[in-house]
């Protein structure tokens, strides 16, 4: 492969894995406004890039076996998934007295990367039918899905310091219309 060659791949994994990342940072803008911390807002970034590294692998390893049934209940599952986790927040965000049920740690920072990464997995089946180098993609997912979770959270820490206690519920809003894209879209 020459250099040409390698550039346009590494530009065209690129395209993909920021495509696939912008699902992280909405969702991440969302979980934001829960007002964590940054060593938290940290190591969410890591484990959703660790996600978006394992789920394109798993799909590539995959192959075509499932390619043309998985794609779909993927996007039902992970709209899923968002749509439990928006609900609650708007409903936690209505009462004083419980905080969160399902916050970014944890068993639901396992179901927040799932539900972020699932696309990936459908594209990580796409990918290894057509042979694409399966390490450099996934590393490119995972590197740039993690910079968009990172900068999602802070930018939902910042908008959270300005909307005060309805924070919480405009995060559920966004994380519940981001679900209702991914069933109905």
């Amino acid at each position: 492969m020459n250099v040409s060659e390698w550039v346009f791949e590494l530009f065209t994994l690129g395209v993909m894995a920021f495509a696939l990342g912008m699902d992280a940072f909405s969702v991440g803008l969302g979980m934001g406004m829960l007002k964590l911390r940054l060593s938290r807002i940290f190591f969410i970034g890591i484990i959703i890039g660790l996600f978006h590294i394992i789920m394109p692998l798993a799909g590539m390893l995959c192959g075509n076996l499932v390619s043309a049934h998985f794609g779909g209940i993927a996007a039902y599952i992970g709209g899923g998934l968002l749509l439990i986790l928006g609900f609650q927040m708007i409903m936690s965000s209505f009462r004083s007295d419980s905080g969160v049920l399902i916050m970014p740690v944890g068993v639901g920072l396992i179901v927040f990367a799932l539900s972020v990464s699932l696309d990936s997995f459908s594209v990580g089946l796409s990918l290894g039918i057509y042979g694409a180098r399966i390490i450099i993609a996934a590393i490119v997912f995972g590197i740039i899905s993690t910079i968009l979770t990172w900068l999602g959270l802070i930018l939902g820490r910042k908008v959270q310091d300005w909307v005060g206690s309805y924070g919480e519920a405009l995060g559920g809003s966004i994380l519940f219309a981001i679900g209702l894209k991914l069933i109905f879209m």
